[in-house]
C-alpha cells in the first residue's frame, strides 16, 4: 500500500510514541479511530485515519475502530456501514477489533456507581437552562448545585431509578463532583449521564434509557481496550484534564495518554458535520456522496484514489498549529496520481461536426494511439477514422483572438494521431450558429509533417458514426470563497451556483463503450474523469475529477 511517495514523515506524535516504546513504557502502540456514526466521514477524518492506523502499522502496533454511539437519536446503521466502507477503501483494516462505545454501557454504568460510592458523582435535578446559569462564565466561577451534597445512598438510589426509567427526560443527570470554581469550565461538575426515552439504539435497541456522555465514555473505552495513545484534534485539548480525571478515579485496567493535533481545515469547503448534514438535508447537494462534498464517499465518486488521499495526508503533516490547507494541495495529489496511472482517451465535450470533403465516402481506417505517452507498458489502442468527425467547439474560432493556435477559417491543425486538416467553409443555421465545418485533409500527413509548412496546433477528435454518446458532469468547488461563512455570515451565501454543469450529447471514442463505474481516464486536453455509478451501457456517465492543471486560482483571483 505504501510506496516511495507515501513514506510517512516524522512528527511530534510519532516522536512521543517512539520514545515510549524505546523506554519500555509500552511494549507496543495501540491507537483507535473513534467516529460518531451520525454522518459520513470527510477528508478531515482521513487525516485522523491515516495518523491512527498508519502510525500503528508503521510501529508494529494495532489500531481499533470504535464507534462513539452515545447519541442514538442522531445515529444509524447506514452511517456505521459507510464509515467501515470508507476506512477499508483508504487501505486500512481493524481486523477483529471493531468496537462500539455501547459495548461498554454496562461497565460504564458500574464505573459511575464507583464514582458515586467514592463521593465523586451525584444526581442533579437542575434543568439544562438552570445548569448553564450555575456553570458560570470564562471570567466568573460557577456555583454549586443545590443537589451537590446529596448522600451516597440517595445518589445510588436515584441513579438506579434513572436506569430503571422512572424519571422523564431532563429531570435528572449524573454529574461528576470536581470543582465549580475551576478556570477550566469542563471541570465544573460535568454531566456524565442523561436520560433519553423513546430512542431505539442501533446496537442496544430499547435496553437503555440512560446514556453516558462522550467525555465520560471516551477515556474509559480507551482504557478498557488498552489504548496507549489516544490521538485527538485540538478542540479536545481543554477536555484533557477531564479525560485524565476520569481515568484517575475509576478502576480501569490501563492509563492511556491523550495527545492533541491540529484538525484539517481545507479551503473552499466546510468540515463541520452539522453543516454537511444541512447541505444534504436542505438539498444543496445530492446526498452524502455528491462529488462536490468533502466526504470520502463524495471524493471516491469524484474519482479520487485512496493513494492520493493518503499522500495528501502525509504532505500536510501533523502539528499543533491550526492552519488552513489550500484546496490545490488536494487537487495536486490526485492530479499526480492520475497523470501516472490513468489511461488516455479522446472525448469531445462540446461537439462540432467536421466533414472532410476530400476523404472518400464510406471509407474507415484505423489510427493507433498510445494508452499512455509515458508508460509503454500500458500498450496502445486503435481508433476509427472517417470522413465525418467531431471536434470541440472551443477548438474553432471564426474570428480568433491573438495567439489562438487551433482551427480557424483557412488555417490548419493536426488531428491528434491523424492528419493535418484545413478549414475551407463554415456552415451556419438560420440563427447564425455554426453547425458544421467543411475541411480538407492532407492525406500525406499521417505520421509525418506536411512539406513546406509548419502546423503548430494539435486538437482531439472522434469519428462521428462510431462515437459513444455520453453524459459528462463537470464539478467545480462547492463554495466561491476560501472560508465559507467567515465572520459569522451564513455559509450558504457562499455556495458556488456553477459548481455543477451537466453536458449531454458528449462524443467519446468507441474504446469507452462498456466502461464500469469507478474506472478513471484522462480525456486528452480536458482533464481526468471517472465513470459514475449512474452510468449504464446505453448512457455512460463521467464525472470530472480534476483538470489537467490548476486554472481555478488564476480565474478566481
Amino acid at each position: 500500500m505504501t510506496d516511495a511517495a507515501e513514506l510517512p514523515r516524522t512528527h511530534f506524535i510519532r516522536q512521543i510514541v517512539e520514545a515510549d516504546l524505546a523506554s519500555g513504557k509500552h511494549d507496543r502502540i495501540i491507537t483507535r479511530f473513534p467516529p460518531e456514526p451520525n454522518g459520513y466521514l470527510h477528508i478531515g477524518h482521513a487525516k485522523s485515519i491515516v495518523l491512527n492506523f498508519g502510525l500503528a502499522k508503521l510501529l508494529g502496533g494495532r489500531c481499533n475502530l470504535r464507534f462513539d454511539d452515545t447519541n442514538p437519536h442522531k445515529e444509524n446503521l447506514e452511517f456505521v456501514e459507510a464509515i467501515q466502507t470508507d476506512v477499508r477503501w483508504l487501505g486500512f483494516d481493524w481486523g477483529d477489533r471493531c468496537y462500539f462505545a455501547s459495548d461498554y454501557f454496562e461497565p460504564l454504568y458500574g464505573f459511575a456507581v464507583e464514582l458515586i460510592e467514592k463521593g465523586l458523582a451525584y444526581v442533579c435535578d437542575l434543568a439544562a437552562e438552570e445548569m448553564r446559569e450555575y456553570r458560570g462564565t470564562l471570567t466568573e466561577p460557577g456555583r454549586d448545585s443545590p443537589w451537590r451534597a446529596r448522600s451516597v445512598a440517595e445518589n445510588l438510589d436515584l441513579f438506579a431509578r434513572m436506569r430503571a426509567g422512572e424519571f422523564p427526560d431532563g429531570s435528572h443527570t449524573l454529574r461528576a463532583k470536581i470543582d465549580m470554581a475551576s478556570p477550566n469550565i469542563n471541570l465544573r461538575d460535568p454531566v456524565l449521564y442523561r436520560i433519553k426515552h423513546g430512542v431505539v439504539h442501533h446496537q442496544t435497541g430499547s435496553t437503555w434509557c440512560l446514556y453516558p456522555t462522550y467525555d465520560y465514555t471516551h477515556p474509559i473505552s480507551d482504557a478498557l481496550e488498552g489504548v496507549t495513545h489516544s490521538l485527538c484534534t485540538l478542540e479536545f485539548e481543554d477536555h484533557r484534564p477531564l479525560y485524565e480525571w476520569v481515568i484517575a478515579n475509576v478502576s480501569v485496567p490501563s492509563r492511556p495518554r491523550q495527545i492533541e493535533f491540529s484538525r484539517l481545515n481545507l479551503e473552499y469547503t466546510v468540515m463541520s458535520k452539522r453543516r454537511l448534514t444541512d447541505l444534504v438535508g436542505e438539498s444543496h447537494v445530492d446526498g452524502w456522496d455528491d462529488p462536490r462534498m468533502p466526504t470520502l464517499a463524495g471524493l471516491r465518486r469524484r474519482g479520487y484514489t485512496p493513494a492520493a488521499i493518503r499522500v495528501f495526508c502525509e504532505r500536510i503533516g501533523i502539528t499543533k498549529s491550526d492552519n488552513r490547507v489550500e484546496m490545490a494541495m488536494l487537487e495536486n495529489a490526485i492530479r499526480e496520481d492520475l497523470d501516472a496511472n490513468a489511461a488516455r482517451r479522446l472525448a469531445v465535450l462540446n461537439p462540432l461536426k467536421v466533414v472532410l470533403t476530400n476523404y472518400p465516402e464510406g471509407r474507415t481506417e484505423t489510427i493507433e494511439l498510445a494508452n499512455h505517452p509515458k508508460d509503454p507498458e500500458l500498450g496502445t489502442r486503435t481508433l476509427p477514422f472517417a470522413r465525418e468527425l467531431y471536434i470541440d467547439r472551443a477548438d474553432f474560432e471564426e474570428t480568433p483572438p491573438k495567439g489562438f493556435k487551433r482551427l480557424i477559417p483557412g488555417g490548419e491543425v493536426r488531428l491528434r494521431g491523424a492528419y493535418v486538416i484545413r478549414c475551407d467553409e463554415v456552415v451556419k443555421n438560420d440563427a447564425g450558429e455554426i453547425v458544421e465545418l467543411r475541411c480538407w485533409a492532407d492525406l500525406d500527413t499521417l505520421g509525418k509533417n506536411p512539406e513546406g509548412r509548419k502546423v503548430k496546433g494539435v486538437i482531439h477528435w472522434v469519428a462521428a458514426e462510431q462515437a459513444v454518446v455520453a453524459e459528462v458532469r463537470l464539478y467545480d468547488r462547492l463554495f466561491n470563497v476560501p472560508m465559507p461563512g467567515a465572520g459569522g455570515s451564513d455559509y450558504r451565501a457562499d455556495l458556488n451556483p456553477e459548481s455543477l454543469q451537466v453536458l449531454t450529447g458528449v462524443r467519446l471514442e468507441p474504446n469507452l463503450r462498456g466502461v464500469l463505474p469507478g474506472e478513471r481516464f484522462q480525456f486528452e486536453r480536458e482533464g481526468y474523469f471517472v465513470v459514475d455509478p449512474d452510468s449504464n451501457a446505453e448512457r455512460p456517465v463521467f464525472n470530472l475529477t480534476v483538470g489537467l492543471r490548476d486554472t481555478w486560482g488564476k480565474s478566481n483571483h
